[in-house]
Protein backbone atom coordinates (compact mmCIF):
# COMPACT_ATOMS: atom_id res chain seq x y z
CA UNK A 1 0.00 0.00 0.00
CA UNK A 2 2.95 2.50 -0.11
CA UNK A 3 1.94 3.36 -3.52
CA UNK A 4 -0.79 4.86 -2.00
CA UNK A 5 -1.62 7.97 0.19
CA UNK A 6 -4.54 8.63 2.09
CA UNK A 7 -6.03 12.35 2.83
CA UNK A 8 -9.08 12.93 4.90
CA UNK A 9 -10.94 16.11 4.44
CA UNK A 10 -11.69 16.98 8.30
CA UNK A 11 -12.09 21.04 7.96
CA UNK A 12 -16.15 20.92 7.78
CA UNK A 13 -17.45 23.05 10.31
CA UNK A 14 -20.99 20.96 10.69
CA UNK A 15 -23.35 23.90 11.19
CA UNK A 16 -26.42 21.62 11.37
CA UNK A 17 -24.94 19.67 14.04
CA UNK A 18 -24.81 22.93 16.21
CA UNK A 19 -24.41 23.28 19.46
CA UNK A 20 -22.55 20.09 19.03
CA UNK A 21 -20.17 21.48 16.83
CA UNK A 22 -20.11 25.10 18.43
CA UNK A 23 -16.39 24.24 20.33
CA UNK A 24 -15.10 21.81 18.37
CA UNK A 25 -15.07 20.78 14.27
CA UNK A 26 -17.62 18.02 12.91
CA UNK A 27 -15.25 15.30 12.71
CA UNK A 28 -14.27 15.88 16.59
CA UNK A 29 -17.65 15.01 17.79
CA UNK A 30 -17.73 12.22 20.48
CA UNK A 31 -19.61 9.17 19.28
CA UNK A 32 -20.80 5.43 20.44
CA UNK A 33 -19.32 6.44 23.93
CA UNK A 34 -15.56 5.91 23.25
CA UNK A 35 -14.98 7.24 19.68
CA UNK A 36 -14.92 10.18 17.21
CA UNK A 37 -16.62 10.90 13.89
CA UNK A 38 -12.93 10.63 12.56
CA UNK A 39 -11.90 7.36 13.89
CA UNK A 40 -14.26 5.70 11.65
CA UNK A 41 -12.25 6.51 8.35
CA UNK A 42 -8.78 6.58 10.23
CA UNK A 43 -9.80 2.40 11.23
CA UNK A 44 -11.05 2.02 7.49
CA UNK A 45 -7.30 3.39 6.48
CA UNK A 46 -5.42 1.67 8.76
CA UNK A 47 -7.04 -1.65 8.87
CA UNK A 48 -7.09 -1.08 4.94
CA UNK A 49 -3.00 -1.58 5.55
CA UNK A 50 -3.22 2.18 4.45
CA UNK A 51 -0.36 4.15 6.75
CA UNK A 52 0.27 7.44 5.49
CA UNK A 53 -2.00 9.65 5.97
CA UNK A 54 -2.80 13.46 5.73
CA UNK A 55 -5.97 14.84 7.87
CA UNK A 56 -6.68 18.52 6.37
CA UNK A 57 -7.95 20.36 9.36
CA UNK A 58 -9.15 23.78 9.45
CA UNK A 59 -12.70 25.57 12.13
CA UNK A 60 -12.16 24.69 15.71
CA UNK A 61 -9.32 21.54 15.19
CA UNK A 62 -7.86 22.06 18.54
CA UNK A 63 -10.27 19.09 20.04
CA UNK A 64 -8.98 17.11 17.21
CA UNK A 65 -5.52 17.66 17.29
CA UNK A 66 -5.36 16.60 20.65
CA UNK A 67 -7.31 12.96 20.00
CA UNK A 68 -5.20 12.59 16.65
CA UNK A 69 -1.96 13.48 19.04
CA UNK A 70 -3.16 10.76 21.83
CA UNK A 71 -4.76 8.01 19.73
CA UNK A 72 -2.97 7.93 16.48
CA UNK A 73 0.38 8.62 16.86
CA UNK A 74 2.57 6.14 14.38
CA UNK A 75 5.84 6.00 14.50
CA UNK A 76 7.95 8.27 12.38
CA UNK A 77 10.78 5.52 11.76
CA UNK A 78 8.50 3.11 9.70
CA UNK A 79 7.42 5.73 6.69
CA UNK A 80 4.46 5.89 8.41
CA UNK A 81 2.38 8.48 9.53
CA UNK A 82 -0.57 10.25 10.34
CA UNK A 83 -0.27 13.88 10.16
CA UNK A 84 -2.65 16.87 10.98
CA UNK A 85 -2.48 19.56 8.63
CA UNK A 86 -3.96 23.11 8.94
CA UNK A 87 -4.83 25.77 7.00
CA UNK A 88 -1.67 27.26 5.90
CA UNK A 89 -2.94 30.02 3.32
CA UNK A 90 0.11 28.25 0.84
CA UNK A 91 -1.53 30.07 -2.33
CA UNK A 92 -2.59 33.34 -0.48
CA UNK A 93 -4.34 34.98 2.60
CA UNK A 94 -7.52 33.04 2.33
CA UNK A 95 -8.89 29.47 3.96
CA UNK A 96 -9.95 26.72 1.91
CA UNK A 97 -12.84 27.47 -0.48
CA UNK A 98 -14.21 24.25 -1.43
CA UNK A 99 -13.11 20.11 -1.03
CA UNK A 100 -10.48 20.72 -4.41
CA UNK A 101 -9.25 23.66 -3.19
CA UNK A 102 -8.23 22.32 0.17
CA UNK A 103 -5.73 19.44 -1.54
CA UNK A 104 -4.84 21.83 -4.25
CA UNK A 105 -3.36 24.17 -1.46
CA UNK A 106 -1.36 21.18 -0.30
CA UNK A 107 -0.75 19.36 -3.35
CA UNK A 108 3.45 19.67 -2.32
CA UNK A 109 2.96 17.58 0.57
CA UNK A 110 0.97 14.82 -1.74
CA UNK A 111 3.61 15.48 -4.75
CA UNK A 112 6.97 14.70 -2.31
CA UNK A 113 5.63 10.78 -1.63
CA UNK A 114 5.09 10.43 -5.23
CA UNK A 115 1.67 8.07 -4.97
CA UNK A 116 0.56 6.34 -7.61
CA UNK A 117 -3.03 6.79 -5.99
CA UNK A 118 -4.13 9.61 -4.11
CA UNK A 119 -7.05 8.01 -1.68
CA UNK A 120 -9.74 11.31 -0.66
CA UNK A 121 -12.09 10.65 2.01
CA UNK A 122 -14.26 12.75 3.86
CA UNK A 123 -14.52 12.18 8.32
CA UNK A 124 -18.00 12.57 9.06
CA UNK A 125 -19.99 8.92 8.38
CA UNK A 126 -20.58 5.77 9.97
CA UNK A 127 -19.29 2.87 8.12
CA UNK A 128 -16.96 0.40 7.26
CA UNK A 129 -14.74 -0.29 3.68
CA UNK A 130 -11.78 -2.04 3.29
CA UNK A 131 -10.11 0.54 0.74
CA UNK A 132 -7.65 -2.64 -0.76
CA UNK A 133 -11.17 -3.71 -2.71
CA UNK A 134 -11.73 -0.47 -4.01
CA UNK A 135 -8.16 0.07 -5.31
CA UNK A 136 -8.30 -3.15 -6.87
CA UNK A 137 -11.41 -2.00 -8.96
CA UNK A 138 -9.70 1.50 -9.30
CA UNK A 139 -6.60 -0.70 -10.74
CA UNK A 140 -8.28 -2.64 -12.86
CA UNK A 141 -10.17 -0.58 -14.77
CA UNK A 142 -7.14 2.08 -15.17
CA UNK A 143 -9.64 4.19 -13.73
CA UNK A 144 -8.68 8.15 -13.59
CA UNK A 145 -10.95 8.54 -10.78
CA UNK A 146 -13.35 5.96 -8.62
CA UNK A 147 -16.28 7.44 -6.49
CA UNK A 148 -17.43 5.09 -3.99
CA UNK A 149 -21.23 4.73 -4.26
CA UNK A 150 -24.39 3.73 -2.85
CA UNK A 151 -28.23 3.32 -3.34
CA UNK A 152 -30.60 5.17 -1.21
CA UNK A 153 -33.87 6.16 -0.84
CA UNK A 154 -34.23 8.83 -3.83
CA UNK A 155 -36.30 10.93 -1.61
CA UNK A 156 -33.36 11.07 1.18
CA UNK A 157 -31.28 11.79 -1.67
CA UNK A 158 -32.78 15.09 -2.68
CA UNK A 159 -30.98 18.14 -1.95
CA UNK A 160 -27.97 16.09 0.22
CA UNK A 161 -26.27 14.05 -1.58
CA UNK A 162 -24.22 14.35 -4.94
CA UNK A 163 -26.18 12.08 -7.62
CA UNK A 164 -24.53 9.83 -10.13
CA UNK A 165 -25.63 7.81 -13.50
CA UNK A 166 -23.50 4.94 -14.48
CA UNK A 167 -23.40 2.37 -17.48
CA UNK A 168 -23.75 -1.23 -17.81
CA UNK A 169 -19.76 -1.61 -16.61
CA UNK A 170 -20.43 1.28 -13.74
CA UNK A 171 -18.53 3.75 -15.45
CA UNK A 172 -19.53 7.62 -14.43
CA UNK A 173 -21.92 9.06 -17.40
CA UNK A 174 -23.27 11.53 -15.48
CA UNK A 175 -22.74 13.45 -11.78
CA UNK A 176 -25.27 16.02 -10.63
CA UNK A 177 -24.29 17.39 -6.94
CA UNK A 178 -27.23 17.44 -4.49
CA UNK A 179 -30.30 17.87 -6.83
CA UNK A 180 -33.64 18.66 -5.86
CA UNK A 181 -34.90 15.85 -8.11
CA UNK A 182 -32.36 13.18 -8.33
CA UNK A 183 -32.06 11.32 -11.09
CA UNK A 184 -33.43 7.47 -10.70
CA UNK A 185 -31.26 3.60 -10.77
CA UNK A 186 -32.94 2.33 -13.66
CA UNK A 187 -35.37 -0.51 -12.61
CA UNK A 188 -35.55 1.30 -9.28
CA UNK A 189 -37.54 4.55 -9.83
CA UNK A 190 -37.39 4.79 -5.87
CA UNK A 191 -33.58 4.10 -5.34
CA UNK A 192 -30.69 6.89 -6.85
CA UNK A 193 -26.88 6.49 -6.47
CA UNK A 194 -25.27 8.84 -4.37
CA UNK A 195 -21.81 9.50 -3.82
CA UNK A 196 -20.12 8.81 -0.61
CA UNK A 197 -17.52 11.36 -0.23
CA UNK A 198 -14.70 9.23 -0.99
CA UNK A 199 -12.33 9.44 -3.76
CA UNK A 200 -9.44 7.62 -5.43
CA UNK A 201 -7.61 9.39 -7.96
CA UNK A 202 -5.01 8.39 -9.96
CA UNK A 203 -2.66 11.09 -8.78
CA UNK A 204 -1.34 12.46 -12.81
CA UNK A 205 -5.28 12.95 -13.15
CA UNK A 206 -5.78 14.74 -10.11
CA UNK A 207 -2.42 17.11 -10.53
CA UNK A 208 -3.72 18.03 -13.83
CA UNK A 209 -7.03 18.75 -12.86
CA UNK A 210 -6.52 20.54 -9.27
CA UNK A 211 -4.51 23.02 -11.51
CA UNK A 212 -6.77 23.55 -13.90
CA UNK A 213 -9.55 23.99 -11.49
CA UNK A 214 -7.24 26.25 -9.32
CA UNK A 215 -7.02 28.75 -12.29
CA UNK A 216 -10.79 28.98 -13.03
CA UNK A 217 -11.74 32.46 -11.38
CA UNK A 218 -15.81 30.88 -11.87
CA UNK A 219 -15.18 27.29 -10.40
CA UNK A 220 -16.40 26.33 -6.86
CA UNK A 221 -13.31 24.43 -6.36
CA UNK A 222 -15.28 21.75 -5.37
CA UNK A 223 -15.16 18.05 -6.34
CA UNK A 224 -19.01 16.79 -6.73
CA UNK A 225 -19.70 20.58 -8.13
CA UNK A 226 -16.42 21.27 -10.48
CA UNK A 227 -14.12 18.29 -10.81
CA UNK A 228 -16.21 15.22 -11.07
CA UNK A 229 -18.29 16.61 -13.73
CA UNK A 230 -15.41 17.99 -15.89
CA UNK A 231 -13.43 14.93 -16.14
CA UNK A 232 -16.72 13.56 -16.91
CA UNK A 233 -17.04 15.55 -19.27
CA UNK A 234 -13.83 15.41 -20.94
CA UNK A 235 -14.54 12.06 -21.61
CA UNK A 236 -11.59 10.40 -18.55
CA UNK A 237 -12.54 7.00 -17.21
CA UNK A 238 -14.28 7.78 -14.23
CA UNK A 239 -16.02 4.68 -12.36
CA UNK A 240 -17.89 4.10 -9.41
CA UNK A 241 -17.10 1.68 -6.73
CA UNK A 242 -20.56 -0.08 -5.53
CA UNK A 243 -19.99 -0.11 -1.45
CA UNK A 244 -22.08 -2.96 -1.34
CA UNK A 245 -19.71 -5.20 -3.09
CA UNK A 246 -17.06 -4.12 -0.33
CA UNK A 247 -16.59 -7.27 2.22
CA UNK A 248 -14.87 -6.71 5.59
CA UNK A 249 -13.42 -9.43 7.59
CA UNK A 250 -15.17 -11.18 10.04
CA UNK A 251 -18.59 -9.30 8.72
CA UNK A 252 -21.21 -12.21 9.04
CA UNK A 253 -24.59 -9.87 8.27
CA UNK A 254 -24.99 -8.62 4.64
CA UNK A 255 -26.48 -5.43 6.68
CA UNK A 256 -23.19 -5.76 8.77
CA UNK A 257 -21.53 -4.81 5.60
CA UNK A 258 -23.61 -2.11 4.10
CA UNK A 259 -24.40 -0.18 6.47
CA UNK A 260 -23.56 3.83 6.13
CA UNK A 261 -25.00 6.23 7.67
CA UNK A 262 -24.06 10.61 7.23
CA UNK A 263 -24.72 12.25 11.10
CA UNK A 264 -24.89 15.52 9.07
CA UNK A 265 -27.84 16.32 11.42
CA UNK A 266 -28.87 16.48 15.36
CA UNK A 267 -31.36 13.41 13.92
CA UNK A 268 -29.23 11.46 12.18
CA UNK A 269 -26.66 11.69 14.88
CA UNK A 270 -29.30 10.47 17.23
CA UNK A 271 -30.70 7.86 15.15
CA UNK A 272 -27.22 6.41 14.51
CA UNK A 273 -26.59 5.60 17.81
CA UNK A 274 -29.80 4.31 18.38
CA UNK A 275 -29.00 1.84 15.62
CA UNK A 276 -26.04 1.05 18.15
CA UNK A 277 -28.23 -0.11 20.57
CA UNK A 278 -30.51 -2.61 19.20
CA UNK A 279 -31.00 -6.56 20.03
CA UNK A 280 -29.08 -7.40 16.96
CA UNK A 281 -27.66 -3.72 15.63
CA UNK A 282 -26.81 -3.70 11.77
CA UNK A 283 -23.28 -1.98 12.68
CA UNK A 284 -21.12 -4.21 14.79
CA UNK A 285 -18.67 -2.24 17.13
CA UNK A 286 -17.08 -6.03 18.45
CA UNK A 287 -15.87 -6.98 15.28
CA UNK A 288 -11.92 -8.33 16.40
CA UNK A 289 -10.77 -8.64 12.62
CA UNK A 290 -11.82 -5.33 12.30
CA UNK A 291 -10.84 -3.22 15.47
CA UNK A 292 -12.14 0.64 15.93
CA UNK A 293 -9.39 1.74 17.98
CA UNK A 294 -9.82 5.24 19.65
CA UNK A 295 -8.13 7.10 22.15
CA UNK A 296 -8.96 5.42 25.93
CA UNK A 297 -8.77 7.86 28.77
CA UNK A 298 -7.11 6.53 32.05
CA UNK A 299 -10.79 6.37 34.39
CA UNK A 300 -11.45 2.91 36.53
CA UNK A 301 -14.40 0.79 34.93
CA UNK A 302 -18.22 1.69 35.19
CA UNK A 303 -19.60 1.57 38.73
CA UNK A 304 -23.11 0.68 38.40
CA UNK A 305 -24.92 0.16 42.49
CA UNK A 306 -28.07 0.23 44.21
CA UNK A 307 -28.41 3.06 46.66
CA UNK A 308 -28.26 3.80 50.26
CA UNK A 309 -31.93 2.04 50.76
CA UNK A 310 -31.13 -0.53 48.06
CA UNK A 311 -33.07 0.54 45.26
CA UNK A 312 -30.96 -1.44 42.30
CA UNK A 313 -29.72 0.44 39.03
CA UNK A 314 -31.06 -0.88 36.21
CA UNK A 315 -29.84 -1.06 32.59
CA UNK A 316 -31.75 -2.19 29.31
CA UNK A 317 -29.89 -2.04 25.52
CA UNK A 318 -27.47 0.52 26.73
CA UNK A 319 -24.27 1.40 26.16
CA UNK A 320 -22.33 2.21 29.23
CA UNK A 321 -18.67 3.70 29.10
CA UNK A 322 -15.28 3.70 31.66
CA UNK A 323 -15.52 5.63 34.73
CA UNK A 324 -19.36 6.40 34.80
CA UNK A 325 -21.15 5.92 38.47
CA UNK A 326 -24.68 4.57 38.32
CA UNK A 327 -26.51 4.80 41.35
CA UNK A 328 -29.77 3.11 42.10
CA UNK A 329 -31.27 4.72 38.78
CA UNK A 330 -32.92 3.44 35.46
CA UNK A 331 -31.40 3.60 32.02
CA UNK A 332 -32.82 2.58 28.60
CA UNK A 333 -31.77 2.86 25.38
CA UNK A 334 -28.93 5.21 26.28
CA UNK A 335 -25.11 5.87 25.15
CA UNK A 336 -23.10 6.74 28.11
CA UNK A 337 -20.06 8.14 27.29
CA UNK A 338 -17.01 8.08 29.78
CA UNK A 339 -17.23 9.47 33.53
CA UNK A 340 -20.84 10.19 33.49
CA UNK A 341 -22.66 10.16 36.96
CA UNK A 342 -26.17 9.51 37.46
CA UNK A 343 -27.90 9.92 41.04
CA UNK A 344 -30.31 7.81 42.47
CA UNK A 345 -34.09 7.58 41.25
CA UNK A 346 -33.27 9.22 37.64
CA UNK A 347 -34.56 8.05 34.41
CA UNK A 348 -32.31 8.13 31.06
CA UNK A 349 -34.54 7.14 28.11
CA UNK A 350 -33.19 7.08 24.65
CA UNK A 351 -30.44 9.98 25.52
CA UNK A 352 -26.48 10.02 24.48
CA UNK A 353 -23.96 11.71 26.99
CA UNK A 354 -21.07 12.20 25.33
CA UNK A 355 -19.05 12.43 28.44
CA UNK A 356 -17.70 14.18 31.81
CA UNK A 357 -21.75 14.90 33.05
CA UNK A 358 -23.14 14.91 36.16
CA UNK A 359 -27.25 13.88 36.84
CA UNK A 360 -28.77 14.95 40.05
CA UNK A 361 -31.31 12.68 42.12
CA UNK A 362 -35.13 12.19 40.49
CA UNK A 363 -34.49 13.49 36.86
CA UNK A 364 -36.15 12.50 33.97
CA UNK A 365 -34.32 12.59 30.65
CA UNK A 366 -36.05 11.72 27.45
CA UNK A 367 -34.52 11.50 23.77
CA UNK A 368 -31.77 14.03 25.19
CA UNK A 369 -28.23 14.87 23.69
CA UNK A 370 -25.76 16.12 26.91
CA UNK A 371 -22.36 17.34 26.04
CA UNK A 372 -19.52 17.19 28.03
CA UNK A 373 -19.45 19.06 31.19
CA UNK A 374 -22.89 19.70 32.29
CA UNK A 375 -24.67 19.38 35.13
CA UNK A 376 -28.04 18.97 35.78
CA UNK A 377 -29.97 19.49 39.00
CA UNK A 378 -31.85 17.72 41.09
CA UNK A 379 -35.60 16.66 39.97
CA UNK A 380 -34.97 18.38 36.28
CA UNK A 381 -37.19 17.18 33.33
CA UNK A 382 -35.93 16.95 29.81
CA UNK A 383 -37.24 15.95 26.63
CA UNK A 384 -40.76 16.06 28.08
CA UNK A 385 -41.98 19.48 27.30
CA UNK A 386 -40.26 20.35 24.40
CA UNK A 387 -41.71 24.23 24.93
CA UNK A 388 -40.38 24.37 28.78
CA UNK A 389 -36.54 22.82 27.34
CA UNK A 390 -36.88 26.03 24.40
CA UNK A 391 -37.25 28.13 27.12
CA UNK A 392 -34.07 27.14 28.79
CA UNK A 393 -32.37 28.18 25.86
CA UNK A 394 -32.02 24.70 24.65
CA UNK A 395 -31.43 23.33 20.96
CA UNK A 396 -34.82 20.82 20.22
CA UNK A 397 -34.88 19.14 16.63
CA UNK A 398 -37.76 19.32 14.76
CA UNK A 399 -38.16 15.57 15.48
CA UNK A 400 -38.13 16.60 19.32
CA UNK A 401 -34.30 15.65 19.85
CA UNK A 402 -33.34 17.86 23.01
CA UNK A 403 -29.64 19.12 23.35
CA UNK A 404 -27.71 20.78 25.59
CA UNK A 405 -24.69 22.12 25.12
CA UNK A 406 -20.98 21.69 26.55
CA UNK A 407 -20.11 23.36 30.26
CA UNK A 408 -24.28 24.18 30.79
CA UNK A 409 -25.77 23.85 34.46
CA UNK A 410 -29.66 23.43 34.53
CA UNK A 411 -31.35 23.82 37.44
CA UNK A 412 -28.37 25.47 39.73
Amino acid sequence: MSRNLGVILAGGAGTRLFPLTQARTKPAVPFAGGLRLIDFVLNNFVNSDLLKIYVLTQFKSQSLNIHLRQAWYLSGLTGNFIDAIPAQMRMGKRWYEGTADAIYQNIRLLEIHEPDNVCIFGSDHIYKIDVRQVLQFHETNDAALTVCGIPVLASEAAGRFGVIEVDENYRMIGFEEKPEKPKTIPGQPDMALVSMGNYIFKSSSLYEYLTSDAEDKTSSHDFGHDIIPQMVKDGLPVYVYDFNKNSIPGESSTANQSYWRDVGTIYSFWEATMDLLKPEPEFDLFNSKWPLRSFHPPVPAANIMADEDGNKSTIINSTISSGCRIIGSHVEQSCLGYKVKVDKGSTLKESIFLGSCEVGENCTLNKVIVDKGVRIAPNTQLGVDLEADKALGLTVSEEGIVVVPKHMEIGY
